[in-house]
């Protein structure tokens, strides 16, 4: 059975969706840059328009999509599979075709270490390069997990085949069950990466900034160690937010510690949202607010990146670009639910 070939009208493109693949996996599989975030159903980035032929719907419920949207016939390419041949009306952008392309793969899991009380680390091994981009994130299949979960990585591209994630357990999570109650080391999962448009741009010249919040804290990571590795530091500064709700929650400056310029060319500042916390003599309140208070420059001569709950990343894009005026090119975030 030849493979369903997709044809997006909005500007020309064709491809091929291979077995398993959704919609927006094949387009980005094959160098098409549709539009999009999350690839989890969540953010509604990749929204289409079916033209002929028809689809399979993986997550009819997916919160992308709201009641006005089915409605009017539209889909999430992220959660949505071509039987046979199709036509979409779908926008796409020069900025969403991957720099690497994705790429399916085994991987097994070979540690595992606490964070947190609630976030842990899970390091898993593949054959070949870890080839991604700091920031960037991939997709797990996980035993007794129906549909892929997206989890950001930590660590840096790398020729070994190491892909590290800190994941936030979650109440009621399928893919933190299966990860933080089921895998063990040993057992193999796969891995579909990397996706994501929210990764550390070398060429730019300012400052750069950081904010985390919750398992935000993995492509944070990845950022700064790359930035290091990269050589960005020395004429630039890093100035890293971690936002936690109480003391125990506040993580991340072992691992920036360890890099090099960390007290120089490194800032960490926590912040804790938790009001009167005894016994935590640092800043107070949303990390977001926090930042105008400690930054020394106007926030617009700042490259900004940021991962964590949804309120905190809607919050921060509000403030930055209404409040501040920092242009949108100078903002890098991949909306997750």
């Amino acid at each position: 059975m030849n493979a369903p070939l997709i044809l997006n009208e909005r500007d020309g493109s064709r491809f091929e969706q291979a077995p398993g693949d959704t919609i927006l996996r094949a387009a980005l599989r094959g160098g098409v840059g549709l539009s999009y975030e999350c690839n989890s159903g969540g953010c509604g980035g990749c929204k289409f328009e079916l033209l002929s032929g028809e689809v399979e719907s993986l997550w009819p419920d997916a919160p992308g999509l709201g009641e006005r949207d089915r409605r009017r016939g539209r889909h999430l390419a992220c959660q949505c599979r071509a039987v046979g041949d199709v036509t979409i009306k779908a926008p796409t952008g020069k900025e969403y075709v991957p720099a690497i392309a994705p790429k399916r793969r085994r991987a097994v899991l070979t540690g595992v270490t606490d964070i947190t009380h609630d976030i842990r680390e899970f390091r898993f091994h593949s054959d070949g390069p870890a080839d991604f981009l700091p920031g960037q994130f991939a997709m797990l299949d996980l035993p007794g997990v129906g549909s892929s979960r997206a989890y950001s990585l930590a660590n840096t591209p790398n020729k070994t085949g190491e892909w590290h994630f800190q994941i936030r357990r979650v109440g009621q999570g399928k893919g933190t069950y299966a990860l933080f109650n089921l895998l063990r080391p040993g057992m193999e999962i796969g891995l579909d990466g990397p996706y994501g448009v929210a990764y550390l741009r070398t060429e730019s010249p300012r400052d750069l900034v950081c904010v985390a919040g919750g398992s935000g804290l993995a492509p944070m990571i990845s950022i700064a160690r790359g930035a290091v590795e990269a050589g960005l530091l020395g004429p630039r500064k890093l100035y890293f937010f971690y936002g936690a709700r109480e003391p125990r929650d506040v993580c991340g400056e072992s691992m920036l510690a360890a890099l090099e310029g960390f007290g120089e060319h490194i800032v960490y500042c926590p912040v804790v949202s938790s009001p009167g916390v005894e016994g935590w003599a640092g800043a107070t309140g949303f990390v977001h607010t926090r930042l105008p208070q400690a930054l020394p420059a106007a926030l617009s001569n700042y490259e900004f990146y940021f991962a964590g709950p949804p309120p905190m990343t809607q919050a921060l894009q509000e403030m930055l670009m209404v409040d501040h005026r920092v242009p949108f090119e100078q903002i890098h975030f991949d909306r997750f639910f």
